[in-house]
């Protein structure tokens, strides 16, 4: 079986205050954050055992996971098995990017956002050169929205050319034609993003080839079919449950807003634009990189 699966454990804290997230700024308690921890210490055993099939993860927490040392573990560990083909983490890369060292830089990837109003950028460039002299492979991306051109214009600009550098259209903005040029100008695949994609009826992989699962290990098709309503439950990751309901199936959903759930139309066809990097964010033919064949230098 070759199976994607997008992770999300109790973890809801984060380091950074956007003023558009309900969990800026929030701190969970000790006794979530051991939960969590025993959550995804229970994951990655999981996928540890399952040698005879092929599985891809992706890290989606609420907050911001690369504080925190057992998610650091989880991806170094996961990198280095033989049938993991991507292990991704979303991330507001706040945090130095050493612990990469011990990881199979063939299978780790990062799906990094730029807060500019959170961040100096110069140490948000910083970590971004960090993991390009560690070869690790990444994808930079921003919100599109106006107070954040001159910012995206300028790390488009200091970025090697070959790190994909992506537009997430601002949830609920509209956008014509002149405003969403520089964007388009600056992410080529804006236009993906840009408006919502009409969903209802249409096949996506969710539920066949690609599951979302909870901390508890309970199977839902993907983030954002309602979780409250049990019909929508597939089963459990630890019980084999779930593996009895996958199959296809069309989205209930009126549209999807979200790469990590349009990706998965078919009639899209952005699996072959993102192959190998799908989770990642990180569109096919861009380079795996190592630090004896960088090239460009770090902007000064």
């Amino acid at each position: 079986m070759d199976l994607s699966i997008l992770y999300r454990g109790p973890l809801a804290s984060c380091d950074y205050d956007c003023g558009y997230c309900p969990f800026a700024k929030r701190r969970d308690s000790p006794e979530t954050l051991r939960a969590d921890r025993a959550a995804l210490e229970r994951f990655v055993a999981w996928v540890t055992a399952q040698t005879e099939d092929r599985i891809s993860v992706l890290f989606t927490p609420w907050g911001e996971a690369l504080t925190r040392s057992w998610y650091r573990r989880a991806l170094v560990g996961l990198s280095c098995l033989d049938h993991v083909g991507e292990a991704a983490i979303q991330t507001n890369l706040s945090s130095r990017a050493g612990w990469t060292t011990g990881a199979d830089l063939d299978s780790l990837a990062l799906w990094c956002t730029y807060h500019p109003d959170q961040v100096p950028y110069e140490r948000f460039l910083g970590r971004c050169f960090e993991l390009r002299d560690g070869g690790v492979r990444f994808s930079v991306g921003i919100v599109g929205v106006p107070e954040h051109l001159a910012a995206a214009r300028r790390l488009r600009a200091d970025l090697p050319e070959d790190v994909y550098l992506w537009v997430n259209a601002a949830e609920g903005r509209t956008y014509t034609d002149a405003e969403a040029e520089p964007w388009s100008e600056l992410d080529p695949l804006f236009p993906v993003s840009r408006f919502p994609h009409p969903s209802q009826g249409h096949a996506c992989r969710a539920g066949e080839s690609v599951i979302s699962v909870n901390g508890d290990g309970e199977v839902y098709r993907c983030h954002f079919v309602s979780r409250t309503d049990p019909t929508e439950r597939l089963g459990n990751l630890y019980d084999g449950s779930y593996r009895d309901a996958l199959r296809p199936r069309l989205c209930p959903l009126t549209q999807c807003d979200c790469h990590i759930g349009y990706v998965h139309m078919p009639e899209l066809g952005l699996h072959n634009t993102f192959a190998g990097g799908v989770l990642s964010r990180i569109p096919a033919g861009a380079p795996v990189l190592r630090s004896a064949a960088v090239a460009g230098t770090r902007p000064r």
